[in-house]
Formats: structure tokens, sequence, C-alpha cells
């Protein structure tokens, strides 16, 4: 089984070596609960959701089962209008829609420097679009390690590698439950 794990530094592992990225972890974790997959690392350091969708094509090349979507924390982080975010995750949930493989789909959170209006327009996007295209949500890619200097590189914005445990303890029933609608499938 092939899962693309599309999205940003966050995904890709800035900061860490590649064996303790979030894709290598999880793919580690699976293993030892006996899943035999392959979490396919697309992603790229910097990337908006507009980044993401315009490489979509080149990161399923290789064929997907199922897809991770965690884009958006540098669209938030560049204080980029929640509509546009939206309207790219829009477009990019279609287009995954289209090749028939499940998503789940990782959201993020507004910073609290952002504001409440910002928040209360961007945070919706993630539930919103999950329920709308029938994908599995993970409603924070950062639960349990935002805000806690001790899981994050000293940026205060990147897992290190005991944060990366965390994000992918907390993640791993939802991606079982991707791995299950993989598998429903066949």
């Amino acid at each position: 089984m092939r899962i693309v794990a599309l999205g940003d530094s966050l995904t890709a592992g800035y900061g860490v070596t590649a064996t303790d990225a979030f894709p290598k972890k999880l793919e580690a974790a699976l293993a030892k609960r006996g899943h035999d997959v392959e979490i396919v690392n697309a992603g790229v350091s910097g990337d908006t959701v507009a980044d993401g969708l315009a490489r979509l094509d080149w990161a399923l090349e290789g064929g997907a089962d199922g897809v991770i979507v965690e884009l958006g924390a540098n669209d938030m982080l560049r204080g980029h209008d929640p509509a546009s975010v939206r309207d790219g995750l829009d477009k990019l949930m279609s287009r995954l829609k289209a090749t028939g493989a499940p998503v789940l789909i990782a959201g993020m959170m507004a910073a609290p420097n952002l504001g409440a209006d910002y928040a209360a327009r961007f945070n919706p996007i993630y539930p919103e679009l999950a329920g709308k295209y029938g994908a599995l949500l993970y409603p924070f890619f950062l639960d349990g390690v935002a805000s806690d200097a001790g899981l994050n590189q000293s940026d205060g914005m990147h897992p290190n590698a005991a944060g990366v445990d965390v994000i992918v303890g907390r993640m791993l029933p939802s991606v079982e439950a991707l791995i299950a609608r993989i598998d429903g499938r066949s």
C-alpha cells in the first residue's frame, strides 16, 4: 500500500534527519502495528496550498492508494486570506476525489496573534472540506506539540524528533482509519 503525504516543511521534516521526518516515523509506527505501508514524503518546505496544488500531479506520479494532506500552515503564517486558502484546498480536494484515492486531511489552526476574526474564518476550513469531500479529518496536525518548547526546534514552529513522535502517536488512529478505507476499496 502506498500513501502519499502531501505537505509543507512539517511533512518534509525541516530541521530533523530524514529518518526523524513525519513520513518515515509514521511508516515505522504502522509497520510495528502490522501494516505494510509505504509513506511517500511529498513535503516541500515553504509550500502554500497553491504550491501543493501546482505540484499535485508530480506528487501522485508513482500512484497513491491514499493521500494525507497537510497544507495551509504557511498560508496562515503569511496572513493569506482564508477565502483563498479555502478555494485552493477545495480545488486540491476536488482533484484528489477524482483520483478515487481516500484522503486524510490534517488541519491547521490560526496562530493567536492573527486575531479572532482571522481564526473564525481560517479554522473551519478543514472540517468543512473534509465533510464536503467525505475525507477523514485529523483536526490539528500540531496537536500536543504547538507551544511546547520541549517538542519544537528553536524556531518554535517546527517539531523536533520528539515532537514528530507525538504527532505520529496522536495521528496513528486516523491513519489506520485511512488504511481501512483503502482496504475497503480493494
